[in-house]
This record gives structure tokens, C-alpha cells and sequence, in this order.
């Protein structure tokens, strides 16, 4: 008999999840350099995407890369280690202009893909939910309504649901796409009127403990834009 709590992915894919506050006055610097040098990075591992917080939180970069097994990861860091390219003209030039690094390793929910927006030029939205303690077994299933409510609204695109592994743990972030920030406006004044919309989140929010949310722009080098 199986003693999972919850339906798990069956792949072994995990995704680290990297944020990083920027001093105040280096943030455009930030910017630049990493647009300028992250090819140095990324020839190391899969880069999913790679944003700055516009609304929600101030100085803020979000960075999301992929990785196939946590042994790929450690072999990826060793190599950074010894990649003088990267360390020379990227890494040793970011470092003076951060704050804070906060990393955290989540896997997709099983029902869901890691999605792309339909054309380029829109924005994302990162909403951060602290559920209760339990895990899926106690809280996925109206989550996944939940999310799903909002999906059939049709007014945002679903790109990714990631479940905590390390880190903060029963969180679980979610990624959207909106054409634009008055587009997602308009579309969760429309999802507030709708009566599914409603009633799966009435039903999730029993389970929930927070929520928090930030409005990105992707950066030039980005994959999803």
C-alpha cells in the first residue's frame, strides 16, 4: 500500500527557485550586467526564465533554472566554481550590487506542465501561497479547483504551479501570463463576479495561511518573455 500523502511528479526534473533583493541605486547596473554576461551562466544549466519585480516588492529579481536530478545540479556548481569566464566578468561583478540571495527547490504539481505565453510582450504575475500544514493530501485538491477556476476565466495563461521541497515548506507558487497589467486587472474584476470562481475559492482558502504576489517584467535574456 502506498503511504504517499499526495500525488507526487513522477519525474525526477526540480526546479530552484532564486531571489535576489538589489541595492536601491544598483539596480539598472544589475540589470545590464546580468543581460550583458548571463549566456556565461546559462551554458552551464537550463535557464526557465528570469524577472524584475515591478509591483510588490521593489529591487527584486527573480530567477527560476531547471535542473534533471539533484546530481546535474551539484555537477553544475562545481563547474561554476572553476568557470573563470563566469566568475570573472559576471558573478564577481552582481555580488557587489546584491543584498540578499534566497534560493528554494520545487517540484510542478503532477497536474500540471510547464507552460510559455502565447506571444511575447506581456507581464507575470508570481502569487505565493503559505498553505496549512499537511501537504497535498490535505489541501491539493481544492487548490488544484481553485487554480483551475481561474484557468477557465480565460482572461490569464497558466505557465507553471511549483510545490516547495526545500525551502518554506507547503508553499506553492504560481506563475501566470497577462497580455498586460490593465488586461489582468480587467480580468480579475470579471473573475470576482463569476460564481465558480467564487466557490473553489471559498472552498481553498480554508486550507491557506498567506498570500503574496508581484507583478514581473522579464529581462532581455529571459527565455519566457
Amino acid at each position: 500500500a502506498s503511504l504517499a500523502t499526495g500525488p507526487r511528479q513522477n519525474s525526477s526534473i526540480f526546479y530552484e527557485i532564486r531571489t535576489y533583493d538589489i541595492k536601491p541605486s544598483r539596480m539598472k547596473e544589475f540589470v545590464e550586467m546580468v543581460n550583458k554576461y548571463l549566456h556565461l551562466r546559462t551554458a552551464h544549466s537550463e535557464l526557465v526564465g528570469f524577472w524584475s519585480a515591478e509591483l510588490g516588492a521593489m529591487n527584486k529579481v527573480l530567477h527560476i533554472w531547471k535542473y534533471d536530478s539533484f546530481a546535474q545540479r551539484t555537477a553544475v556548481r562545481h563547474a561554476l566554481a572553476n568557470d573563470r569566464d563566469w566568475q570573472g566578468k559576471l558573478l564577481s561583478s552582481v555580488l557587489p550590487l546584491t543584498e540578499k540571495q534566497h534560493n528554494e527547490v520545487a517540484y510542478l504539481v503532477p497536474w500540471c506542465q510547464l507552460g510559455k505565453p502565447p506571444k511575447e510582450g506581456g507581464v507575470y504575475e508570481w502569487v505565493t501561497f503559505q498553505m496549512k500544514p499537511g501537504g497535498p493530501a490535505l489541501w491539493g485538491q481544492s487548490f488544484q479547483a481553485a487554480v483551475n477556476a481561474h484557468i477557465n476565466t480565460g482572461y490569464s495563461k497558466l505557465i507553471g504551479v511549483f510545490h516547495t521541497e526545500y525551502g518554506l515548506l507547503n508553499t506553492v507558487h504560481v506563475l501566470w501570463w497577462n497580455e498586460s497589467a490593465d488586461h489582468r486587472a480587467a480580468g480579475r474584476h470579471k473573475a470576482h463576479e463569476d460564481a465558480r470562481v467564487v466557490a473553489a475559492v471559498r472552498d481553498s482558502v480554508r486550507f491557506l495561511e498567506s498570500q503574496q504576489n508581484m507583478l514581473l517584467i522579464p529581462l532581455q535574456c529571459s527565455p519566457l518573455k
